[in-house]
């Protein structure tokens, strides 16, 4: 049995990028504040503190291919940052599907507004932390790219 380890899972995206924890433990996740991202690309630098801050053995970014389940105009950029992220923090990463992951936490999101457990309005960002959460208990249950 391996040793239990934080992960670190990512929502790549063009304007922002979600971020969510978790461990190899309880195998739940949890959103993150999410990291901007620009023409320059993403912001390296608050990808750094959340690395530094939690310590994660390992890193999961998702890949977002199109409904049929081929590559979509972002896998390319996806499979790229993910790269990235292993050059720079050297670290292993796995690459999982995201296919409707954005869908999916927006739904439960506006569930938790519409019931009172989630006070302010459902903000872009925070899908994204969502979706990269969704990301995360996909590739604890097994699932890869």
């Amino acid at each position: 049995m391996s040793r239990p380890q934080t992960v670190l899972a990512f929502d790549f995206g063009l304007k922002r990028i979600g971020i969510a924890s978790g461990d190899t433990v309880t195998r739940s996740a949890a959103p993150r504040t999410a990291a901007p991202a620009g023409k320059s690309g993403p912001d390296w630098q608050a990808i750094g503190r959340e690395v530094r801050a939690l310590a994660p053995g390992l890193l999961v970014v998702g890949v977002p291919y199109n409904a049929a389940g081929g590559e979509s105009d972002l896998s390319a950029r996806a499979r790229g940052f993910a790269a990235e992220l292993g050059r720079r923090f050297n670290l292993p990463v796995h690459l999982v599907d995201e296919r409707f992951s954005s869908l999916e936490a927006g739904v439960a999101l506006r569930s938790r507004r519409a019931s009172g457990q989630m006070k302010r309005r459902v903000q872009r960002a925070d899908i994204d932390s969502a979706a990269a959460a969704v990301i995360l208990e996909r590739y604890f249950a097994g699932e890869e790219a």
